[in-house]
């Protein structure tokens, strides 16, 4: 799969006496967690994986060479059971899920690394990844941190509409990836659907509530498409993965730098 991790950042291009030698204490590992899942007829399968990739790599190239941070192999697959149904996705259990993650967290705190970073850029491991932090840090006393999607980048330009449920294969992924990977966006098979309108009085919501409704996909989205992607630009894509990648940059220091206040 197509990726943006300098060589020198990629934990898997590295020898293990070269992994041996690293400053233990000091080293930031990023974990990836993403999708394989349908994007609608127009984006790829991998759609949340290469956003991941992306703006993980584009970081990565901003910060010192000195420093120790480095990415780990992505966990492509993620609990997508919102878009079973739609042909191409793949999804594992939260169960599933859960373990590996954990598993991981094991074979990083054998080795005697200390932080880590879950990046995760697919909605539906939200929750878990929340979960996954908290238990790396009780079980294997690491210091875990979460990271998800842009790292709150404005999107200038971007309507309430679209920056509030265009949240699949709208406006925002399209762009990123007509940036990044033109030739797998079919521009002539842009679709649009929302799951709900940012000036409806309902009180219960999709998403972001204090009350909020379960959906799958294609209760609502006969295409798989939660979003317009009709704006979408290249160059619009440059601009937010610039923005987005300098944010992810500043996090990774911050997370790479912190010290509780309490010493623990």
């Amino acid at each position: 799969m197509r990726t943006w991790i300098p060589d020198a950042r990629n934990f898997a291009y590295l020898s293990w006496k070269q992994v041996d030698a690293l400053p233990r204490e000091r080293t930031l590992l990023v974990l990836p967690t993403a999708a394989i899942e349908q994007h609608g007829h127009h984006l790829p399968l991998a759609t949340d994986t290469l956003i991941n990739n992306l703006l993980l790599g584009k970081a990565l190239e901003s910060i010192a060479p000195e420093l120790p941070i480095f990415a780990l192999p992505p966990v492509c697959y993620g609990k997508s059971n919102e878009h079973i149904g739609f042909p191409g996705t793949l999804s594992v259990s939260a169960q599933t899920f859960l373990a590996v993650i954990r598993d991981l967290g094991a074979s990083i705190a054998a080795g005697g690394f200390k932080k880590v970073v879950l990046y995760n850029t697919h909605g539906g491991n939200t929750s878990l990844v929340d979960i996954c932090a908290r238990d790396l840090r009780a079980e294997f006393g690491l210091r875990t941190f979460t990271l998800f999607g842009s790292a709150g980048a404005l999107f200038e330009g971007v309507s309430p509409q679209e920056r509030t449920y265009g949240f699949h294969a709208g406006e925002i992924e399209t762009a990123y990836l007509l940036h990044g990977v033109p030739e797998l966006v079919q521009t002539g098979e842009f679709t649009s659907n929302y799951i709900a309108r940012v000036e409806d009085p309902d009180l219960v919501k999709p998403e972001g509530s204090f009350a909020n409704f379960a959906w799958l996909t294609k209760d609502i989205a006969p295409s798989g498409v939660l979003g317009d992607p009709s704006s979408a630009t290249a160059e619009k894509g440059a601009q937010w993965v610039t923005e987005a990648a300098a944010r992810m940059a500043e996090a990774l220091l911050a997370m790479y730098e912190f010290q509780p206040r309490h010493g623990a």
